[in-house]
């Protein structure tokens, strides 16, 4: 069952990224701010150190309610019981989104990065649960940014939930939130703040204050 629900806001967890706390400390708080989606994105962890945080992360997040997604491996995913997997334009091509399903099942969560219009146009025809579009914005993450001026065609035509994503911050959020968008994903905007907690809930409001605001209209 998918259970992506509209104004969410998921939060990618990168140790890297957290200003030296570790990626259980974050989630605790950012479960207590209020995110509805975690998921663990960490490139330079071994096999059994992802076993080992995934298993952690997937028990905090089924005690609490947030959806819980792993990066890039469908199988871990499997193993550690979590919602679901999120799958990058790289790893379609090891895991096809095909194969993560038959590994997965109807019931998990499968989501994927686009980069541009057409790449998302692609993925709104594929058996998959959200699409992310991004990065919206400058970030750390990656050497380029796609702007906003996709984000109309994106939600005009989505067919499922779309996580907006890349760089977004307390200060450019309404230019996203604006144009439409509903769901709203961060890594450094929520990871490297002093207070994990109140940044998370911050966050959180302003999206659920523009969609109260849309419902007004």
């Amino acid at each position: 069952m998918n259970n992506i629900k509209d104004s969410s806001l998921y939060l990618v967890i990168t140790e890297e990224y957290c200003n030296g706390r570790s990626a259980i400390d974050v989630a605790r708080l950012a479960i207590k701010g209020g995110v509805d989606v975690i998921q663990m994105r960490e490139k330079k962890k071994s096999a059994s150190e992802l076993v080992s945080l995934g298993g952690r992360l997937a028990d905090l997040c089924r005690r609490n309610g947030v959806t819980f997604i792993v990066n890039d491996d469908p199988m871990l995913a499997k193993n550690l019981k979590a919602d679901g997997v999120h799958l990058g334009q790289e790893d379609i091509k090891l895991f096809s989104v095909e194969s993560s399903r038959d590994l997965l099942g109807p019931e998990k969560i499968i989501g994927i990065s686009t980069h541009s219009v057409g790449q998302f146009d692609t993925a709104n025809e594929m058996d998959l649960d959200y699409i992310a579009f991004g990065p919206v914005f400058e970030t750390k993450t990656k050497d380029y940014f796609i702007g906003t001026d996709g984000i109309e065609h994106v939600l005009k035509t989505a067919k499922k939930p779309v996580f907006f994503i890349g760089g977004i911050n307390l200060s450019n959020i309404d230019r996203v939130l604006d144009k439409g968008a509903g769901n709203i994903a961060l890594i450094s905007g929520i990871a490297e703040a002093e207070d994990i907690m109140s940044r998370t809930k911050a966050f959180k409001d302003r999206i659920k204050a523009k969609h109260e605001n849309k419902g007004k209209r």
